[in-house]
């Protein structure tokens, strides 16, 4: 899904330039869905990056505290990070009611408004959930990570290339 809406975003911005900038004319609706597509795309790329471990952070903290202390914090951030998100969708869920109840349209497109911010609560719920995959695999002492290791990329990256060097 985020390979689709980038590349649709990409497809539908170039569309528009050309229009614009070679035909002198232009899709009144294209900012919007471009706009609607670029958060579908965080939503979704949010809870992604938490299920492979992509987040960056500050851990030099975590990384001086022993296994079990470290096992124990990591524990204690995936659960408020859990609750944040449910909080978050709970608030947003009731966001988008209020925009269902009025029934706004969207500015450029023909549709209510709250259909596209859907997303808000969804892409939340989702996020709680990967939050507490994670949590879940720690407590049960399987390698949970919240953030991603770029030192341990790098080197891994680093070794991949010498072995690309060596095949040659």
């Amino acid at each position: 899904m985020i390979v689709v809406l980038m590349a649709a975003m990409t497809l539908l911005t170039c569309v528009q330039v050309v229009a614009r900038y070679v035909f002198n004319d232009s899709f009144v609706w294209a900012m919007e869905a471009t706009g609607l597509m670029f958060a579908w795309l965080i939503f979704v790329g949010m809870s992604y990056g938490v299920r492979v471990g992509a987040h960056i952070g500050v851990d030099a903290l975590v990384k001086s505290l022993g296994a079990r202390a470290a096992r124990n914090a990591a524990s204690i951030a995936a659960a408020l990070c859990t609750v944040y998100a449910l909080l978050v969708a709970f608030g947003s869920y009731q966001y988008v009611y209020k925009l269902y109840s009025i029934g706004i349209l969207m500015q450029d497109i023909p549709i209510e408004i709250w259909i596209p911010r859907v997303v808000l609560p969804l892409g939340f719920l989702l996020l709680a959930f990967r939050f507490a995959q994670v949590l879940w695999r720690l407590l049960h002492g399987q390698d949970g990570q919240l953030l991603g290791d770029e030192a341990e990329d790098a080197l891994r990256l680093r070794e991949d290339a010498s072995f690309d060097e060596v095949k040659k």
